[in-house]
């Protein structure tokens, strides 16, 4: 593990594993109070299959939850993806019981892809000698827009548990070589599982994902930014950065996200500063301005 000393000011740990825990319930107090003590904040899910986390705090709070978790034999093996984060980067602590750690809801039982992993070396080798690997992006539509992989097929997808139901779109993908990817492996694991059990024979996954690649590759074979879910909404590579985020509205280069204003939509789309201040009504998505939604009729808390 890194020392301290060579840890972010506010490091953001990205973590998940897959093992059983019997009491997912007691198990979660006991992290809660844990959490709670280090003044972490974060999003952590917890069910019988494992855990799954990220979570950001001072340097020493980071470390001491390595620490702790690693001396639990249960998790004595799980990585930890470390990007540098700021005291803002989570508002709070979440730490919830769910029936998975990653929700999927594919309908039948699934259990987590584990032999099929690929080294960031090996993928990137597969990248430059094989032709013929088609590269599947299991994330949702919005972080593709932010960022992917040069020549990666998109999913269609608001939510990962959208994509049982889209895999009918990929049928012509059974007979390739797919390379499925996402942001830290969590989701490759269950993916790649329901590729197989619908016929998909040779499926491989990028392990430890995009963030893990990019700590060894930067951005070679990458194009853009990495979405991620907490305030910072992406992060990147500086070095031979190939921006590929365009806004919805103005297809002006950006990488600024923002909801859709009309609450029963909500949806995350692209939208550069420079578009929305020509016209304001760019904060409604396409989708609804199309429907004739204004800023006047949408339906949104409007501040007292």
């Amino acid at each position: 593990m890194e020392s301290a000393a060579d840890l972010p000011e506010f490091p953001v740990l990205l973590y998940y594993k897959y093992v059983s825990i019997n009491v997912p319930e007691r198990f979660a107090a006991e992290h809660r109070f844990l959490c709670t003590e280090l003044g972490l904040k974060g999003r952590i899910l917890i069910a019988e299959e494992g855990i799954n986390g990220t979570v950001a705090g001072t340097r020493d709070a980071t470390r001491r939850y390595i620490e702790v978790l690693h001396a639990d034999p249960r998790f004595a093996d799980m990585e930890f993806k470390i990007s540098e984060g700021a005291s803002d980067t989570f508002p709070k602590l979440s730490v919830k019981v769910r029936p998975e750690i990653v929700t999927l809801g594919a309908g039948i039982p699934l259990k987590a892809d584990l032999h099929n992993h690929l080294s960031p070396e090996e993928w990137k080798e597969r990248l430059e000698q094989d032709p013929d690997v088609v590269l599947v992006d299991v994330r949702n539509r919005y972080e593709f827009d932010a960022g992917r992989f040069e020549g990666a097929l998109a999913c269609e997808i608001e939510n990962f548990r959208e994509l049982p139901a889209y895999l009918e779109q990929l049928e012509e993908l059974k007979d390739k070589t797919v390379l499925m990817y996402c942001t830290g492996g969590i989701r490759c694991e269950k993916a790649s599982a329901l590729f197989r059990s619908k016929g998909f024979e040779k499926v491989f996954q990028l392990h430890g994902g995009i963030v893990n690649y990019q700590k060894r590759f930067g951005n070679e074979h990458w194009l853009g930014e990495c979405f991620v879910f907490d305030n910072r909404m992406t992060v990147r590579v500086e070095e031979a950065l190939k921006p590929v985020g365009k806004c919805a509205h103005s297809d002006r280069s950006t990488s600024r996200f923002v909801n859709c204003l009309h609450d029963q939509c909500h949806k995350l789309f692209l939208l550069a500063p420079e578009t929305q201040q020509q016209d304001p009504e760019t904060v409604l998505c396409l989708e609804c301005r199309n429907r004739g939604i204004t800023i006047e009729t949408a339906q949104y808390k409007r501040k007292k």
